[in-house]
């Protein structure tokens, strides 16, 4: 069948689609599917034009596939679409062999004639890549996950051999690379549909009216209340066994908390720690914990003034008192973080020497800086609670404390969320009381987006920091092909953070999801929320 978009929808179709606020009938859902809580509003449905967020940590997995997956346990890539691949000798060529009969959705505007190839692969990163590509530049052209990692530096080319077959070409060996493509970020988007949408100068409706080859389907998106999935019942792995997921994404009335005690929702995303005590409570509710791949932390805005010193950098972080910020906030459930990496990570390394508590060394510091008589600074602090963060007000407010037992004035500056694209608009603010998910298990993967030169160069690093014998340390990882130097390369890295301190590691927190008991079939992974084509509802 020829494909086709149904354009007399146009308009009509969008208002359908993205909606206005009308009820949710929670039990009629019930019925066929079930409602997803816990995560914040979204901006797009493309997970390649995010860094994090409910888009690529939740949704991209119903909607998209990606060539390899990450293993939840060994952190190893594992085959996905691609059912095998090769490298050659020099690490700079990989060649992915496709499955066959990988049919992407079919929607109200738009019905595909082919199952996915090699060119749907190809096009979908060449668009990341490549400034000349027909769809570089829909959606403010920003990859911001891709661009903190030198993705566009690393990856030369990608061709289509076969039907079946696809070539990756790469400037350099990178050890990362495979993981990096099976982040939820690396999604197969259809050229097919991409080129309706050019002949109809529409092409902007790639990201809002997304076309992948999950498990279910993108059905309507009624902002600030709901993002409804339908069951793609032609999925390569099989159909879904649920009809429908509801994703709950509203920021009226009550909180997700209290929907969930209320039945309103069935599956709740990272629930607050002090929350924990009353959901183990509730017969009917089944709360899970893992340690999670995050970190709480300062990123310390290194070009003004007072903090371009890095006495005044080391004060602050010995004049916080992390133990009682995970008395008071985690509640226990946290760890203190000794370094931006996880104690999870094969590259950790716990500093228990420039990570500590030590109020009378920070007030040494500041007058040895010249700041005896005071220091006034500001801090960003979002108001949404994160994995990394259950109550980050609270722990802004235990933070301005400590620096005023060593003279140091903060003030706050409160906002809903913030994301790191923002940080270069907000260069008067001194502090941003921030953290971070990682999407892979690779130490790279925090270091790298976080605190690289091309990282502040994009706009995304934080602290606007950028140390050349850093990042040359960094680079040399990705390179060597022995896992000891890899690791003390990375320990490296870590030795010049715990001492230069562009950021300040606070805390790791635990990864908690809590789901109603007649779910049964609910996998979740440190990286992010697995596809829901097993879950199913026991009555």
């Amino acid at each position: 069948m020829k494909a086709f978009l149904r354009l007399t929808f146009g308009f009509f179709s969008l208002s359908l689609l993205i909606g206005c606020g009308e009820d949710v009938d929670h039990d009629k859902i019930r019925q066929s599917g079930f409602i997803f809580c816990g995560q914040g509003s979204l901006t797009t449905l493309n997970p390649q034009l995010v860094d994090s967020g409910i888009t690529s940590e939740a949704l991209s997995p119903q909607v998209f596939d990606t060539l390899v997956t990450l293993h939840p346990k060994t952190h190893q890539p594992t085959p996905s679409i691609a059912s095998t691949w090769s490298v050659n000798k020099s690490r700079t060529e990989y060649i992915f062999d496709l499955k066959k009969n990988v049919q992407f959705q079919s929607t109200h505007w738009f019905t595909p004639s082919r199952a996915l190839n090699a060119d749907d692969v190809a096009f979908s990163f060449r668009r990341i890549i490549d400034p000349t590509h027909p769809y570089h530049y829909v959606g403010n052209a920003q990859y911001p996950w891709f661009t903190g990692i030198d993705f566009h530096n690393l990856l030369v080319d990608v061709q289509a051999l076969s039907d079946h077959k696809v070539k990756f070409t790469l400037s350099r060996p990178d050890n990362t690379f495979l993981s990096n493509i099976a982040t939820s970020h690396a999604v197969i988007h259809s050229l097919e549909y991409a080129t309706e949408l050019e002949k109809n100068d529409n092409k902007h409706q790639i990201d809002t009216l997304p076309i992948g080859t999950g498990p279910f389907y993108f059905d309507e998106h009624q902002v600030n209340d709901l993002v409804r999935l339908r069951r793609h019942n032609e999925y390569w792995n099989g159909p879904a066994k649920l009809e429908q997921v509801v994703f709950d994404i509203s920021h009226r009335g009550t909180g997700t908390f209290a929907k969930l005690l209320r039945n309103e929702c069935d599956v709740l995303s990272s629930p607050l720690s002090s929350q924990i005590p009353i959901i183990q409570q509730q017969e009917s509710l089944v709360l899970t914990a893992k340690p999670a791949i995050n970190v709480a932390y300062i990123a310390v805005n290194t070009l003004h003034p007072a903090l371009t010193d890095v006495r005044v950098r080391k004060a602050l972080n010995f004049s916080i008192n992390r133990q009682n910020i995970l008395d008071s906030v985690y509640y226990g459930t946290g760890s203190l973080a000794y370094t931006i990496l996880p104690p999870t990570s094969w590259a950790y390394q716990k500093d228990s020497i420039q990570i500590r508590y030590d109020r009378n060394y920070a007030i040494a510091l500041l007058r040895e800086a010249g700041y005896e008589s005071g220091l006034e600074l500001t801090m960003a602090v979002p108001l949404e609670s994160k994995a990394y963060n259950p109550s980050p007000r609270k722990t802004a407010e235990l933070i301005q404390a400590n620096l005023a037992d060593i003279g140091i004035t903060l003030r706050l500056i409160t906002e809903d969320r913030f994301n790191r694209s923002d940080a270069s608009k907000k260069s008067n603010i001194d502090l941003f009381l921030t953290g971070w998910f990682g999407v892979t298990g690779d130490p790279d993967g925090f270091l790298r987006p976080l605190l690289s030169c091309d990282s502040e160069r994009a706009g995304l690093n934080m602290s606007m920091w950028c140390n050349p014998d850093f990042d040359f340390l960094l680079d040399l990882a990705l390179e060597v092909d022995k896992p000891r130097y890899r690791t003390n390369l990375y320990k490296q890295a870590q030795n010049i953070l715990n001492e230069e301190f562009p950021v300040i590691p606070i805390a790791h927190g635990m990864q908690f999801h809590v789901y109603h008991n007649s779910l049964k079939g609910l996998k979740f992974s440190p990286f992010n929320v697995p596809p829901f084509n097993e879950v199913e509802r026991v009555r």
